[in-house]
């Protein structure tokens, strides 16, 4: 069965470079979030195997949506995407239960590896 991945990020461009990036690599399950609030009703929804979150958001950031979801599920798989020079929200959000964390901007190699290493293959 294929793993279901929810993208997270309020650049819509961004969540297209990921969606891009993981259904050339055979992920096919891809659904998306404007922000964090999005990301917790859709979480609840459609109960993905992996969320790809943006930390800086509007409405509900990223480290809220994080604690929100690791709330109603304690193994939610969570992995924050930072811009360079965030470390004190990496940190904040690795405390917080996130698995991973990718910098931005993306290297498709490092999303790939760092699904690949939660997920398994697709």
């Amino acid at each position: 069965m294929a793993k279901k991945i929810l993208l997270v990020d309020d650049a819509a461009f961004m969540r297209k470079m990921l969606s891009d990036t993981l259904s050339k690599n055979g992920y096919t399950d891809i659904s998306e979030a404007v922000d964090g609030a999005d990301a917790v009703q859709k979480y609840g929804e459609i109960g993905p195997d992996l969320v790809i979150m943006d930390i800086t958001m509007p409405n509900m950031d990223g480290l809220e949506a994080l604690k929100a979801i690791r709330g109603k599920d304690a193994n939610a798989n969570v992995v924050m995407c930072s811009a360079m020079g965030q470390e004190s929200m990496v940190m904040d959000a690795v405390r917080s239960g996130a698995k991973d964390f990718i910098v931005k901007p993306f290297k498709a190699d490092r999303v790939l590896k760092t699904v690949s290493n939660i997920l398994g293959t697709p």
